[in-house]
């Protein structure tokens, strides 16, 4: 994505993973196709995976940055904390386990944000039973979802 000519900030898409500590590079990326497929993307829209810390160097997470040529962004935990409020869903087993409602959601926005303040989340994650991702995309990169 490159920035917008009438803007100041820059494009952004971002795959928020939260998974399980046995997950595989498969269940990551599986669960980025489905939110990809489900937000009508292509992995080619995507700038970057993001985690929480915790997960910051999980294989499958990197294994699957790799895979997708992409950066891996982890999230600042104030930016998360900002970006829970915002979550789509509430999961318990994801509160229990990292203090928030939603991992990927929250990856996904805290990472898009500190690069366009105004990126917001495409949709609700996409949950498989090893991992989730959700996508959080600035407002240019949302607004030609809408025109197709």
């Amino acid at each position: 994505m490159s920035a917008d000519p009438n803007s100041d900030v820059e494009s952004v898409c971002i795959a928020g993973i939260g998974c399980r500590a046995s997950a595989s590079a498969s269940d990551v990326l599986g669960a980025i196709g489905s939110a990809l497929g489900r937000d009508g993307l292509e992995p080619f829209d995507l700038t970057g995976l993001a985690c929480i810390p915790s997960r910051a160097d999980h294989p499958a997470i990197h294994a699957a940055a790799a895979r997708l040529k992409l950066p891996l962004l982890v999230a600042e935990p104030a930016a998360l904390a900002t970006a829970a409020s915002l979550c789509l869903t509430r999961s318990d087993t994801s509160l229990a386990a990292t203090g928030l409602p939603s991992a990927s959601e929250a990856a996904a926005l805290a990472a898009a944000c500190a690069i366009n303040p105004d990126a917001r989340l495409a949709g609700p994650r996409s949950a498989g039973p090893m991992a989730t991702c959700a996508i959080a995309c600035s407002p240019a990169v949302l607004h030609h979802l809408d025109q197709q």
